[in-house]
């Protein structure tokens, strides 16, 4: 082998070991379509730049240098692929741009637009307009617009202490009766009571120990709408009164505090199961979360990716872990079953040692 042979092949092997180094090369060969618009890639053999997500032909690593813009990819003298088209967007961003829109639309529609003119409007077919607009939303569009439209109510009910009828009107619903059929679902309680911060509804509490500490227990006719953890009893009781300013908090009489007793004995032996009716009151998104974390059976974990897949939203994660953190009903909703990728324990609401003890509890069960 002559030297000039072998100079070529130390190159070609350095330059193949720099790729094959570079974290973003697995991504590549993966085609991570998650990478997609925070790098591209070029090849020395075709001339084409392309994303990572590219369906093309494997390039070789030797072949292959990595650019963060595609202007820096063309001002290196490589042109976009034809098939990936890098230099358009994305269609992930396609998709969100299209969700986007269809949202404002909602957004801002008296009445509901049918699916039919929503996939029109975006350009594609009724039915993989209903897919993607689940994909980015992790909602159907009936149930985003419901979503939205609670959101108003809230706000106008609140607002100034606005009448229930300009804020239902407000919100979109073409009748009083349309709404008042959803309410409870969308409140948690009248519409009136909201706006008034609780007032006129009872609210059952007690507050006891058990190993982990204090523990507030709360129920409204609906169910369970707090289990509240912590070492000072007085702070949960402050907690309590700040969800719920206006209800009136009562005492439990001794059936309700079998009720505690219960809880306390499912804190103590996760074993014996907890089966109770729950008045869980969040947004679209946090109630989506929370069924899916009653899911997780006892003596298992999940991570926050996991949660975020299971609910058909993988980029949530981050508002997954909020979600979690929003949770005021612990162990019945059990955002303890939840842990970081590595398996480690991550924030809790009650303190990560809590967190521990219910996973030991758990395991042993």
């Amino acid at each position: 082998m002559n030297t000039a042979t072998h100079s070529t092949k130390a190159v070609t092997a350095e330059r193949a070991a720099r790729t094959q180094g570079d974290p973003r090369w697995p991504r590549v060969q993966a085609r991570d379509a998650s990478a997609d618009g925070q790098f591209f890639y070029s090849v020395k053999t075709t001339g084409v730049y392309c994303r990572p997500s590219c369906a093309a032909r494997p390039a070789r690593p030797e072949n292959v240098d990595f650019h963060l813009t595609t202007a820096a990819a063309e001002a290196a003298g490589f042109r976009p692929c034809k098939r990936c088209k890098p230099d358009q967007p994305s269609l992930v961003e396609q998709h969100a741009a299209k969700v986007t829109k269809a949202c404002r639309v909602i957004e801002s529609s008296e009445e509901m637009p049918s699916l039919d003119a929503l996939a029109q409007q975006a350009g594609i077919s009724r039915f993989h307009f209903h897919r993607v607009f689940k994909t980015v939303t992790g909602l159907t569009p009936k149930a985003y617009a419901a979503a939205h439209r609670g959101r108003v109510v809230r706000k106008e009910l609140v607002k100034n202490g606005g009448s229930v009828t300009d804020a239902i009107f407000e919100a979109g619903y073409g009748s009083n009766g349309r709404f008042y059929a959803r309410s409870n679902e969308l409140l948690g309680m009248t519409p009136t009571a909201y706006r008034d911060g609780g007032a006129n509804t009872e609210i059952r509490f007690a507050i006891g120990d058990c190993s982990l500490g204090a523990i507030l227990v709360a129920e409204s006719a609906r169910g369970i709408c707090a289990i509240l953890l912590g070492d000072d009893p007085e702070a949960l009781a402050r907690d309590l009164q700040d969800r719920f300013p206006k209800a009136r908090l009562v005492g439990g009489d001794a059936g309700f505090e079998q009720r505690v007793a219960q809880i306390v004995g499912f804190v103590e032996a996760p074993g014996t199961g907890l089966d109770l009716p729950l008045d869980v009151r969040g947004t679209a998104f946090q109630q989506r979360v929370w069924q899916a974390l009653r899911e997780i059976p006892a003596g298992q974990t999940a991570s926050y990716a996991d949660i975020a897949n299971r609910i058909d939203m993988p980029k949530a994660v981050r508002a997954v872990a909020q979600a979690c953190g929003a949770n005021a009903i612990a162990v019945a909703i059990p955002c303890h079953r939840v842990v970081r990728n590595d398996g480690a324990l991550s924030g809790y609401r009650w303190g990560v040692e809590r967190k521990r003890a219910l996973l030991d509890r758990e395991a042993r069960a």
